[in-house]
């Protein structure tokens, strides 16, 4: 039981209740991972539509964006940082260019592709929706110490390096 109780926790409890031979270490940090994805996913999709986008649209065009001028890529490269397949990138795109946020184009480098590029529009949406973003994140991560997150964000970059090296 952490210092703290937690939804996990409670969990937990039955589960020790239940089956007390049972190894709960896994399952404690695969749930508290969850449930903090969870709840950070709510505070960051409240601050996106605030700004009319969805969490994947900002994704895309925050995607443009940090490929920097003139802010534009085919769409492979998109669906593969994005880790979506291409016919969902296919639909995604076909909604932010109805917003006038993005337009395909033809690839001067290859004839039988398109790259997708932000227009003005995207691109002051984007910028305004990222500053919001980064302060929402500041204001997310404020509870716990500097020294925390520091020692977090190098726990979760090791375990995310042994789980894209496993292929998952």
């Amino acid at each position: 039981m952490s210092a703290n109780p937690d939804a996990v926790d409670a969990i937990l409890a039955q589960w020790r209740r239940e089956k007390p031979d049972l190894d709960l270490g896994p399952m404690s940090l695969i749930g508290r991972l969850g449930r903090c994805a969870a709840l950070i996913r709510r505070r960051l999709d409240a601050e996106f539509e605030r700004f009319g986008l969805s969490s994947w649209e900002f994704d895309v065009l925050a995607t443009l964006y940090r490929s920097g001028t003139p802010y534009c890529l085919a769409p492979t490269a998109l669906f593969s940082t994005l880790m979506v397949t291409s016919g969902t990138m296919t639909h995604r795109l076909k909604g932010l260019e109805a917003r006038g946020w993005i337009v395909r184009e033809a690839n001067p480098g290859d004839a039988r592709s398109l790259l997708v590029r932000l227009t003005a529009e995207g691109l002051t949406q984007i910028d305004a929706a990222l500053l919001a973003h980064v302060e929402n994140e500041k204001r997310i991560m404020a509870p716990l110490p500097a020294a925390d997150q520091a020692e977090l964000d190098a726990a979760l970059a090791r375990l995310l390096a042994v789980l894209e090296k496993d292929g998952v």
